[in-house]
């Protein structure tokens, strides 16, 4: 029985693991974070709005992390039909899930500067 229940909570863990390792895949790099805290934020932004919005990134990584946000279903893209063409970006229903969780790493960001700084 002991065996048994150590294989089960050793299947657990690997499927822990692997779930982990999918969300840090999606989710990895400098900006992912920047920029679905800006579009939960700011509802639909324009490109050069978000560009605006994200101190420091450049436009061709803005497009990179965009399009693997949109293939992995976190964010949403509309061209407009105008002249130049207009491209909105939105966060998606999926998206959103994350809200809470971009909170609760800014809530503990807050809290570790706090307390490196009173250290």
């Amino acid at each position: 029985m002991k065996k048994e229940a150590v294989i089960n909570k050793s299947e657990a863990c690997k499927s822990r693991i692997i779930a982990i390792t999918d969300a840090m895949e999606v989710l990895s790099g400098k900006w992912k974070f920047h920029i679905l805290g800006t579009l939960i934020r700011g509802e639909r932004l324009r490109f050069m709005d978000l560009l605006r919005e994200v101190d420091g990134i450049g436009s061709k990584m803005l497009s990179k992390e965009l399009q693997d946000m949109e293939i992995n279903h976190l964010v949403s893209r509309t061209v407009l039909n105008t002249k130049p063409v207009t491209v909105e970006y939105e966060i998606t229903e999926f998206g959103k899930t994350l809200a809470p969780i971009i909170e609760e790493i800014a809530n503990w960001g807050i809290a570790y500067r706090k307390a490196i700084i009173e250290s």
